[in-house]
């Protein structure tokens, strides 16, 4: 090898190696969402994430993308907060479990905090969401991991969880002027009767959690979690209705979001959403790894909807696009 060819080679070394360093600064910029009990709301070509952080300072922050994957803070900070204890909001600690609920020009913002159910509402998707009156949605027991459903006729609906040695689903009709539930309509929607509901992976009560309802050509779907967070078989099934107080019917293809089908343990509790694509996504955490379980990750997956003979939609989840969504 001649001089100048030595040379040249040694320039091509050292460019590769500089672009190799730059691509990698470049990559290791981005770092995975550890938000648990997610929530994607959808609105203006655009996904808005929040969920569970459990950090300081307490309330919930906001993430914004266009493609779900690639996910960046909205006003160009580090942490943006839509949502902050102590900012005419109840709750001092327990700041879980959020949803987005847009009804005409008004954005309320539903969570848990000192395991109570709490509603807030802003005139933004960013906030701040704050309340009139600081106070949770129904202190005459505890409840958390709410979802607020508006039925074709108007009328809406709370769904949450209710402890009675155990976790369990409730509805009630809601009244979003006063922020409170009817409590003459109380009623719970079912109780922990399937084997994949509680294994024994992790000993616990019966635990039946984090809601999302749906309404499909006049029929109702709920989503729930079911067994312990912390158990590996933490998982999603669904059960469907013809009215939004039930009877529900557990669907035989759950659970339909398990370890077995994402690969990941933990895998639940999250929200269903539809996409800038028209399909139906489910986004839910999973546990950090296969011996911890916090910080939990942030999943979202694909749901594949094909009605069978009896008019009702089997559910499955295309495993193959499960999306790990990134921040910077």
């Amino acid at each position: 090898m001649n001089t100048f060819n030595k040379i040249l080679s040694r320039v091509t070394l050292v460019l590769g190696v500089t672009f190799m360093s730059a691509f990698q600064l470049h990559a290791d910029d981005w770092k995975e969402i550890m938000y648990a009990d997610p929530t994607i709301f959808v609105e203006n070509g655009k996904y808005y994430l929040t969920g569970t952080r459990n950090q300081e300072p307490q309330g919930f922050a906001i993430l914004e993308s266009t493609d779900l994957e690639h996910w960046t803070v909205p006003d160009g900070s580090f942490l943006q907060l839509i949502l902050r204890k102590g900012d005419r909001t109840y709750g001092e600690k327990g700041f879980w479990a959020p949803q987005y609920f847009k009804d005409k020009r008004t954005y309320y913002f539903t969570y848990t905090a000192n395991e109570q159910t709490v509603i807030a509402s802003s005139k933004s998707v960013f906030g701040p969401f704050r309340q009139k009156e600081v106070k949770p949605i129904d202190a005459s027991a505890k409840n958390i991991d709410s979802f607020l459903f508006k039925d074709d006729d108007g009328k809406y609906y709370l769904y949450h969880v209710r402890f009675n040695k155990g976790n369990y689903l409730w509805v009630a009709e809601f009244d979003i002027k006063k922020g409170s539930i009817k409590p003459e309509t109380l009623k719970q929607c079912m109780d922990c009767t399937e084997p994949w509901e509680k294994t024994p992976n992790y000993k616990s009560a019966p635990v039946m959690e984090g809601p999302t309802v749906m309404k499909w050509d006049g029929v109702y779907y709920l989503f729930y979690s079911a067994n312990h967070f912390m158990n590996i078989d933490y998982s999603v099934g669904y059960a469907t209705a013809s009215s939004p107080f039930g009877p529900w019917k557990k669907h035989p293809n759950s659970p339909i979001i398990h370890r077995s089908l994402v690969g990941e343990n933990g895998s639940g509790h999250g929200d269903v959403f539809k996409g800038l694509d028209g399909k139906y996504y489910y986004v839910y955490h999973v546990h950090r790894s296969d011996s911890t379980v916090s910080p939990r990750k942030t999943r979202i997956v694909p749901l594949i909807l094909k009605k069978g003979n009896d008019g009702i939609y089997n559910i499955t989840v295309d495993k193959e696009h499960v999306i790990k969504p990134m921040w910077k």
